[in-house]
Parts: structure tokens; sequence; C-alpha cells
């Protein structure tokens, strides 16, 4: 692997260490995804659920946001809304699908379980609720093979993860602290490095030597393994079953409140795309890749495409448990306070939908709302 490095690339990753969490809440409300999909067209002859125009859908272009990548595609959404359309944006960061959720710039939303907690805890419990789940798996800790052959040689290395107390960085950094290695959270120095850099700059970042390895999602953990590097470990081996939460759908509360039938037609969209999902797995595929251009202007190649979708589950159970563990993840890293997260979960509306589709039901693990 070459290991020179150019000025502007380490710019890059410097600045992007750099962002704190709250900076990038603040760096505006997402980009508005195109609508130019036949398949979003509402049919003729719906009906508007509620009277609602539209019910604003938020995602990530990553493939553990899949059940919204191919709900989009495939019309599925749409279909189960009626004449309410649905419109969409895509993010690349959870605090700012979070910031535009409490702003109202989007109803519901496709997001992982770290910006969730955050965003319940730090509205005192009243912005949100996770009203379901998406996706288990996908993501892997990606190494240069001529550094690092094995764990103990992660020690002294420089690894990045996606963002300081995102999904991923709470994951690596208890992984590190089961090591019985140290590492200040804040900084990311200590035994190891842990360099904050976005999925977007990682790929660059590893190809030019700037940092060892990263612990990150798909679809970037499979470009980086198409640079060369190695799979040193697959998270879901650290979880019970093998299963933890990497994406769940909430919904702002107000909306929730004032809109219930809407949320069900979206958790109905959900629960009919992963049964597409799981029932058509070239097809979906080839679906989440297709919305992912369309979205972004670039599909990924096969080779990225291939493993990175064969190692995601999608679900719709939000495996409530594993969000607790991983919110004493955090805690033990010192990112986050003791939360109280009661209430953070109202998979009622969920069970309805399952029920009518003859499916099982889901459990809160306690931290349901009264």
């Amino acid at each position: 692997m070459p290991a020179k490095r150019s000025a502007s690339l380490r710019r890059a990753v410097a600045a992007a260490a750099a962002l704190p969490l709250l900076t990038l809440a603040a760096c505006g409300y997402g980009s508005q995804a195109k609508e130019d999909n036949a398949n979003e067209k509402v049919a003729a002859g719906s009906k508007k659920i509620d009277g609602l125009d539209t019910v604003k859908i938020g995602y990530f272009g990553n493939l553990t946001h899949g059940t919204a990548l191919v709900g989009r595609d495939q019309g599925i959404f749409q279909k189960a809304l009626g004449a309410t359309k649905a419109s969409y944006a895509t993010f690349n960061a959870g605090p700012s699908e979070i910031e535009a959720l409490n702003a109202g710039s989007i109803d519901i939303g496709w997001i992982g379980p770290s910006p969730a907690i955050n965003g319940y805890t730090k509205s005192d419990g009243k912005s949100l609720r996770i009203i379901g789940g998406s996706a288990s798996g996908g993501v892997k800790l990606v190494v240069d093979p001529d550094k690092i052959k094995s764990v103990g040689d992660v020690k002294g290395k420089r690894i990045a993860t996606p963002q300081l107390g995102n999904t991923q960085d709470v994951a690596f950094l208890n992984w590190i602290s089961e090591q019985g290695w140290k590492v200040d959270a804040q900084s990311g120095k200590g035994d190891v490095t842990v360099v904050r850099s976005d999925n977007k700059v990682t790929p660059d970042a590893f190809k030019a030597g700037s940092v060892d390895g990263a612990w990150v999602p798909e679809p970037t953990a499979s470009k980086l393994v198409a640079e060369g590097g190695k799979v040193l470990l697959d998270e879901a081996s650290l979880w019970p079953d093998k299963k933890f939460v990497i994406t769940n759908i909430i919904v702002s509360q107000k909306f929730l409140a004032e809109h219930p039938r809407v949320v069900e037609a979206v958790l109905k969209g959900s629960v009919e795309t992963n049964k597409w999902i799981n029932a058509n797995p070239v097809k979906a595929k080839a679906s989440a890749n297709r919305q992912l251009e369309a979205d972004s202007g670039k599909a990924l190649p096969t080779k990225v495409l291939d493993p990175a979708w064969a190692s995601i589950q999608f679900i719709n159970d939000p495996l409530a448990s594993t969000l607790g563990t991983e919110a004493e993840h955090a805690v033990k890293a010192g990112l986050l306070k003791q939360p109280d997260l009661k209430g953070i979960y109202d998979v009622s509306i969920l069970n309805k939908v399952l029920k009518a589709e003859g499916e099982s039901v889901v459990d809160d693990a306690g931290l349901g709302a009264s």
C-alpha cells in the first residue's frame, strides 16, 4: 500500500477528525433527494391519509439504510401512503438528521442508535420515539494487512471511525477498553489513535496510509477491502446471536400524536419492503444501488456492493436490548451521562402492522412509552 500522503489529504483527514458533534448537528438539514422515479408517483384514484398532503422522510446514503433505499426505489412507501406524498431528504450524519426532525424539516427518519439516544436524552425525552427496527450488522474493522496482522497489532495504530460519539465510534471505544487499552474519548489519543473521519474521506485516507484501518459501516468497509484492506473483525461476532441494531426508524413525537395513521402507513411500507428484500435479495441489492445512484450520482461497483449487502440483515425488530447495551458503552466511554431511556420506544403501531401481516411482534425491552 502506498505510504505517500498528500498535503491536501492530510488536511481533509484532520478537518474531519476535528469536527465536533454539535458542529455536525448545525450543518444543515440534509439534501433533498431527487424525486424522478416513476414508482414514486401517486396512483390515480388514491386518497390522502387524514387529509395530509406530504410526509417528510429522511435517511442516509448507506446500505445499512437499505430499507429506506429499496422502499423508495420500489415505490412501496408511496403505495402504502396513497395520495399522501412521500418527500425525501438524505443525510450524512445523525446529528443533522436529529436537528431536521426537531425543526420539523422531516417527520420520520432512518437513523443509527447513538444519534437516536443522544436526540432523546438531550430533549429530556420530548423529541422523538423509536417506532421500529430496520437493519442489523454491516459494521467491520478493516485494516492494512501489512501493518496489522492480529488484534494485538491494533495497539499503536491510527484507526478511523465516522464521527465522534457516533454508533461505530462508541463500539470501537468499547472494544478498545475490552482489550485493556486506554484512549481519551474526546481527543482520540492513547494506546490507539482514533481518527474521526467522514466515510467519504476514509477510503482515500486508507489508500494513502494516513490511517491504518477503520471501524465503519457498509459500504465503506467493503470499499476499504477493495483498496487492499482485510476484515479483522465483524462487529456482529461480538453480540449475542450476532445481532445488534444498526438502523432504527424514528418519528417526531408531535407528528406521531397528530398523524398516527400516516406513521402506520410508513411502517407498513417498511415491513413490506423488508419482506420483499429478504425474498428477492438479488433484485433488492440492485434496487438499493439504483437509489444510491439517484441520490448521489454514483452507483457502487459489484466488488463493493456484493460483500457489503451480504453482511446486513434487514429486520423489523428494533433489538431494543442492544440499544440499551450501546448506551451503556457510551456511558463507559465518557461520551454520555447515564441516560433515562424509558419511553424512547413506541412499538405499538409496528406490532399492529406485524400482526396484520402474520409476523411475530417485537419487544421494547422495558423501554416503551407508558
